[in-house]
């Protein structure tokens, strides 16, 4: 099964948070209680996220954390890779020398394939675009309908 981990499905909680007030300066205590999250697990993401330059830290009596850049433009892939390292399907999908059978493996192109397609993807989807409710079509029918009612 291909899945982030927690402290990854954290992180964006914490950073959408951020990006709902993208002006503000949040300690952490004060992310922790806005995400719902516990404050070690807060300090816990915030660390690699400073890291990868997705949110600045402030010290002081005011200091807390902002994003870095725009929510705009930090992408899901940028996020995955802040907490994860590079994204990488299989272990060959980013490396080589990962294998004792690269030399003869015929699906490891594929699996790169299969790689930057899903790196494309994550990269296509914004911080700022979680903020948004997803509309579904069939909601989208539903509220025409009791609209039109």
């Amino acid at each position: 099964m291909l899945r982030v981990t927690r402290l990854t499905d954290y992180a964006t909680v914490v950073l959408t948070v951020l990006a709902a007030r993208p002006d503000a300066v949040l300690s952490a205590p004060e992310l922790a209680e806005r995400s719902g999250l516990e404050p070690p697990t807060v300090a816990k993401v915030l660390k690699p996220l400073a890291a990868a330059g997705l949110v600045a830290g402030f010290r002081g009596a005011n200091g807390g954390y902002r994003l870095a850049r725009p929510s705009d433009a930090i992408s899901l892939v940028d996020i995955v890779e802040a907490m994860e390292g590079p994204l990488a399907m299989t272990e060959c999908s980013v490396a080589n020398g990962q294998c004792g059978i690269e030399h003869s493996c015929n699906v490891r192109a594929n699996w790169r394939r299969i790689n930057d397609v899903v790196a494309e993807a994550l990269g296509k989807v914004s911080l700022a675009q979680l903020l948004v409710p997803p509309q579904y079509p069939e909601r989208r029918r539903i509220e025409a309908l009791v609209a039109t009612a």
